[in-house]
């Protein structure tokens, strides 16, 4: 048993139902064929569903079709098809953390852990459709989170802080996570990567934006910037990455200006 775990301890019974079961803190039933099913069992199926055919097409009777049980079966392991997303959540969160970088490298550690962020968004698009319904809570999703921590772990930053800017990343993570995701789908159902750049519009644009209406925006498009009409002349490279540098850029000078405080 870790430190801290108490399997009947009163303060367990104020989590959602979910949440105990992908801490294993609820006895199965024992009804029923022993070993005819297992939670794991159950989110992978769920799991199968949501990446071929998208979260809503989830429920709990497909889940029991596809596995040959009926619905009542599942129910036995799993209470309700809120308990069930909960679980599927946290099975996605099941990544890979890798090794630890040198104390230097945090930047580059922080990078790692918000490249990893957008690839689950990405590998499992219906992720980020299920809603935000508290702090994580469940276990593999607690790991990232402490993940998060690890890359702040010798740096001059008290813990308010560090929750703060794994907040931060993790937030950057899932809004570009999401645009990327959605990219994905349009070219899957057959859009042109193109539309997403504007190119084709640049013309169209050119004429419908003027500088009366919109002054500020006018210059870029008539520039072709905001479509990407010069991309060979573009000094930002990347928009994700720029903007993932920025905000490593901001991170490094609040610990500067905390180092340079600690120093007077």
């Amino acid at each position: 048993m870790e430190n801290g775990e108490d399997r009947d301890h009163p303060s367990l019974q104020n989590l959602p139902n979910g949440v105990l079961l992908s801490w294993g803190k609820i006895k199965q039933s024992k009804r029923g064929p022993k070993g005819e099913l297992s939670i794991p069992q159950i989110v992978e199926a769920a799991m199968a569903i949501a990446d071929k055919d998208g979260l809503g097409a989830v429920s709990m009777s497909r889940v029991a079709q596809s596995l040959g049980f009926t619905t009542m079966s599942l129910y036995r392991y799993v209470n309700s098809k809120e308990d069930l997303l909960i679980l599927m959540q946290d099975a996605a969160c099941d990544i890979p953390i890798p090794p630890e970088r040198p104390d230097s490298e945090w930047r580059e550690e922080m990078r790692d852990f918000v490249h990893a962020s957008v690839k689950v968004m990405r590998d499992r698009p219906w992720f980020a459709d299920i809603p935000i319904m508290s702090v994580p809570l469940t276990p593999k999703n607690l790991r990232i989170v402490d993940w998060g921590l690890r890359t702040m772990r010798n740096l001059p930053l008290g813990e308010y802080e560090k929750m703060s800017f794994v907040l931060l990343l993790s937030g950057y993570a899932r809004h570009f996570g999401i645009l990327m995701r959605d990219m994905d789908r349009a070219v899957q159902a057959g859009a042109s990567p193109e539309s997403f750049s504007g190119q084709g519009y640049t013309e169209a644009l050119k004429q419908l934006v003027g500088p009366d209406r919109y002054p500020y925006l006018s210059p870029i498009v008539h520039s072709g910037a905001y479509t990407e009409e010069n991309r060979d002349d573009n000094p930002i490279g990347d928009d994700f990455e720029f903007g993932l540098d920025r905000l490593l850029d901001g991170i490094e000078l609040y610990i500067e200006g905390k180092r340079r405080m600690g120093q007077e």
